[in-house]
């Protein structure tokens, strides 16, 4: 009897299964780490610029060039973790990242942070596909869709508290260095979750040793549709003119060259980059377009609102990242609940959810507009409250509707593309979110106006999101029971 079948009244784990929860506590430590590193550095930037004389461009790639190098990274390091050992992968991620944040934190000058803040991305997309990976190969049945529960809960508050603790982090250590804890911290974190995965993480993969091709090919084309696709999007508002743009096309050229080969290299009996028949997987398909949609409305909120506050309303670090502690508190709370709720409600918890981030936005629209001046941190509080509950019944839910049906042996690669999709969906968010802001900022010099154009351009990427996830509706049953055992989920 698996372990998600045992009575509910059992008075205690069995070590087995206890191991597998504490092998869980690391990689969540590790997707918090990683995914926290996407926004803690949002608040210092004046720091940067004033502790290394920074100019705007070297402050744009300390920003970007993070989540650019994360997600290229993903498809091919959840590749090499399914073919490779995800264990392995995960702790080569882990070292890496630990070396590269202090690598970021001594650096002397901007141009070197940059360097090693480059690195720190693709160290954290070697991680990140493990995480999905590990939890698909530890886990079944409800226990699946508990554990990717607790996986969205960190990524909504990961994403949410990281202008909080590096505002505290800045204050305490003053703004002359403070920003170099922001990436100091991240090591005692690190040599702690290395020696815990290496302790805990189990050691046999179901395809470790397997010699199949990594495809080099498909790595190339892949990782040049990716940064073509996202260049243009994280530089947005560094490169001016209509020229960046041509890129967008070119890199579509490269992303259909890509599925042709991985189609090609299936036809021909050899191993692809990525499987594209899960892409005919409906829950698979619609899930990821969701996901890509849903982060594009759901990141920007926190690159305007930080700006808004921190610029237009003369917060400090600290008090701009404690205004947005709202949404992670909720996005903690409904996470865990999102987990148990899918098993039996499926996409509906979804759709629920989204329609709570929309509620949310929209009162945070209403609450700046009716609470101008300093106090309208405190009027959008319970309006990102409901956003943020919403989110943590969105994120985890549809990961693991997603990831339902594919097999383990894939499952790294599976959940690299769908993160690959959140971090295109998060660059063209900012982008357009924050092309609306500048603008408005541009011709009216009214920061509550452009916040709020900004958020409602959120939101009606928010209503996209949930018409996908209404599409869906009807196809929970489509693939795989969410609730189902799986003859692999054990690996």
């Amino acid at each position: 009897m698996s372990s998600a079948q045992q009575p509910a009244g059992r008075p205690k784990r069995s070590a087995e299964e206890s191991r597998r929860w504490r092998a869980l506590g690391v990689c969540l430590t590790a997707a918090f780490m990683t995914l926290l590193d996407t926004s803690i550095v949002n608040v210092a930037l004046p720091s940067i610029e004033r502790g290394l004389h920074a100019s705007q461009a070297d402050l744009s790639w300390v920003l970007s060039g993070y989540a650019l190098t994360f997600g290229l990274a993903l498809v091919p390091a959840g590749r090499l973790g399914d073919l490779r050992g995800r264990r392995n992968s995960f702790l080569i991620g882990m070292a890496l990242f630990t070396v590269f944040s202090m690598g970021c934190g001594l650096a002397p000058g901007s141009a070197w942070l940059v360097v090693f803040r480059l690195a720190q991305g693709a160290a954290a997309g070697l991680v990140s596909p493990q995480v999905s990976g590990l939890i698909q190969q530890m886990f079944s049945g409800a226990e699946r869709a508990r554990a990717f529960g607790m996986m969205g809960s960190i990524i909504g508050i990961s994403t949410a508290i990281g202008p909080l603790v590096g505002g505290l982090l800045i204050q305490a250590f003053g703004e002359a260095d403070g920003w170099r804890w922001v990436f100091f911290v991240n090591l005692p974190i690190g040599l702690g979750c290395l020696a815990a995965a290496w302790r805990l993480l189990p050691r046999r993969d179901p395809q470790a040793g397997r010699r199949q091709s990594f495809d080099p090919v498909g790595v190339l084309l892949l990782g040049l549709g990716v940064v073509t696709v996202m260049l243009p999007l994280v530089q947005e508002q560094q490169w001016h003119g209509a020229a960046k743009w041509l890129l967008l096309p070119a890199g579509a050229l490269l992303l259909g060259g890509f599925w042709w080969w991985e189609g090609r290299q299936d036809r021909v009996g050899r191993s692809p980059l990525f499987q594209l028949s899960l892409f005919r997987m409906r829950s698979y398909a619609l899930g990821a377009l969701l996901a890509m949609v849903y982060f594009a409305g759901f990141t920007p909120l926190f690159f305007v609102y930080t700006l808004f506050l921190q610029t237009g309303l003369g917060y400090s670090a600290f008090q701009a990242g404690l205004a947005s502690l709202p949404f992670a508190l909720g996005s903690a709370v409904s996470a865990r609940l999102g987990g148990r709720l899918v098993v039996r409600y499926g996409r509906k918890v979804v759709v629920l959810g989204l329609g709570w981030v929309a509620v949310g936005l929209a009162g945070t629209v209403l609450a700046v507009h009716l609470t101008p001046g300093q106090s309208a941190a405190w009027a959008a509080a319970v309006p990102l409250l409901a956003a943020g509950f919403g989110s943590g019944l969105s994120i985890a839910p549809n990961t693991t509707l997603t990831l339902a049906a594919v097999p383990v042996r894939l499952a790294g690669a599976a959940g690299g593309m769908l993160q690959t999709a959140q971090r295109i969906g998060s660059a063209a968010g900012i982008a357009l979110v924050g092309a609306v802001y500048f603008a408005h900022l541009a011709s009216s010099h009214s920061w509550p106006g452009a916040l709020q154009l900004g958020l409602l351009t959120a939101l009606g990427l928010v209503l996209l999101a949930i018409v996908a996830a209404v599409a869906d509706l009807g196809t929970d049953r489509g693939d795989q029971p969410v609730g189902g055992n799986r003859s692999e989920a054990g690996g």
